[in-house]
């Protein structure tokens, strides 16, 4: 099992089943001591399996795959989707597919649905909830796609767009209970969860 350098005055170390940045930011807001560490799932999508079934699955996927090397931990993972119509739309990973995504979303209302799954390695439980944010796009060029494409490069994030950054130029406007869920972690929903574990953000235990 891989050593953890991290000291917590809670019973259990906290693990964010993770290598995204932008969800090691938003969970360093609890200011409470935790590790990273990347869950090695195949993220494809099966057959019928509807957005909020794919979201749900993977992040507790992701947290079973960390539990592996963590029996005796609080586990956070995390997964997100775009959805526009009947299209799911995950990280476009090129800029092809990013101007496709952009494209469609322009002058329309995205829905990004972000799951949050919280494990406890140790007793097995564990608690899943998927968080809806909208986003209305401006209507766009396709200069003001590309130009925004080159400059951000968001090509591993679902929408094609980073909400905290130049990507807020995109928007009409928002509409959700959490916007760090548009990032990629519900905090709102995480802080309940990890109260029903016993762990309180505000005293740090």
């Amino acid at each position: 099992m891989p050593s953890l350098s991290i000291s917590n005055t809670h019973t259990l170390p906290l693990i964010l089943a993770s290598s995204s940045p932008y969800r090691r930011e938003l969970l360093q807001k609890l200011t409470l001591p935790f590790a990273c560490h990347t869950p090695n799932i195949d993220e494809s999508a099966i057959a019928g399996e509807s957005p909020n079934q794919l979201v749900e699955r993977l992040a507790l996927e992701k947290a079973l795959t960390v539990a592996i090397e963590f029996p005796e931990a609080l586990i956070i993972a995390s997964d997100q989707v775009a959805v526009l119509g009947d299209e799911i739309m995950t990280k476009p990973h090129t800029h092809e597919n990013a101007i496709h995504q952009l494209s469609r979303s322009s002058g329309n209302t995205v829905t990004f649905l972000t799951s949050l799954c919280l494990l406890n390695s140790k007793t097995g439980q564990h608690q899943v909830t998927i968080v809806p944010y909208s986003v209305e796009f401006l209507p766009l060029t396709q200069e003001q796609i590309s130009t925004y494409l080159l400059k951000e490069q968001p090509y591993q994030c679902a929408g094609s767009f980073k909400s905290e950054g130049l990507g807020i130029t995109l928007f009409k406007r928002f509409e959700g209970d959490d916007p760090n869920s548009l990032i990629g972690l519900p905090l709102i929903a995480l802080t309940e969860m990890l109260r029903k574990e016993g762990v309180e953000p505000l005293i740090g235990r």
